[in-house]
């Protein structure tokens, strides 16, 4: 299926209006993930006409998801990574998470942008940068979609390699995200260290539903309750 190339739309809009020099596309993996950090990825891209083939990371199959991560990583003028591990996600709760995790990335960069575009409808970052919010910015901004295949391809990778400690789980085969296979393993032995243990699924697992995290604390629905999905689906 083919789909509409991302534009410099969006950046140019900010460049033009509030008169930054550098702006940063920003987007996420692992939100939805049972297991795992949640992933950001800050990327600098200017105005230059993007690899073809460039777009939402989730609309790539793995093969051309992980070669054009590859042109992207030279492309790119700068980009960075930030992670929230499942212990601070259980801590501090995704809104949180996600903030840490982006102000990870963007403080890694070697440029400090003027401008941020963030995939989506909330503003998970907040001041002391100027936001610009767009939803499925990872299909039309050219800096988010490249933040977005390049997060997802690191994550895949990081999430191999755990798998190689818990074969069971398939982590290379599911990246963290529910599958039969990760519900079974979940059954059978209970959650890994990798896991979060705040997450709904627990609810599921009578044998280890003792080890279930409690935040005393709670963030507004939204980014805090998409994609923590039970056993129920």
């Amino acid at each position: 299926m083919a789909y509409e190339p991302p534009t410099h739309s969006v950046e140019r809009s900010l460049r033009a209006t509030t008169g930054a020099k550098i702006v940063v596309g920003i987007d996420e993996v692992g939100r939805g993930a049972w297991a795992g950090p949640v992933t950001v990825c800050a990327a600098v891209t200017g105005l230059r006409r993007p690899p073809t083939g460039l777009t939402d990371s989730k609309l790539l199959s793995p093969k051309k998801r992980t070669a054009l991560a590859q042109e992207l990583d030279s492309w790119v003028t700068a980009h960075a990574l930030g992670h929230s591990s499942p212990e601070e996600i259980d801590d501090l709760g995704m809104t949180a998470a996600l903030r840490l995790a982006a102000t990870r990335a963007l403080d890694a960069l070697p440029v400090r942008p003027d401008a941020v575009i963030l995939d989506g409808k909330y503003d998970y970052l907040g001041g002391p940068w100027t936001v610009r919010t767009v939803i499925k910015g990872d299909q039309s901004c050219v800096s988010v979609a490249a933040a977005s295949v390049i997060a997802k391809v690191r994550r895949d990778a990081m999430m191999a390699e755990l798998g190689a400690e818990h074969t069971d789980f398939c982590f290379g085969d599911n990246a963290g995200y529910p599958s039969p296979a990760h519900r079974a393993a979940l059954r059978e032995l209970g959650p890994t260290p990798h896991h979060r243990l705040s997450w709904a699924y627990m609810d599921g697992l009578p044998r280890w539903r003792h080890l279930k995290r409690f935040r005393s604390t709670s963030e507004p629905v939204g980014l805090e309750g998409e994609g923590q999905l039970g056993f129920d689906f």
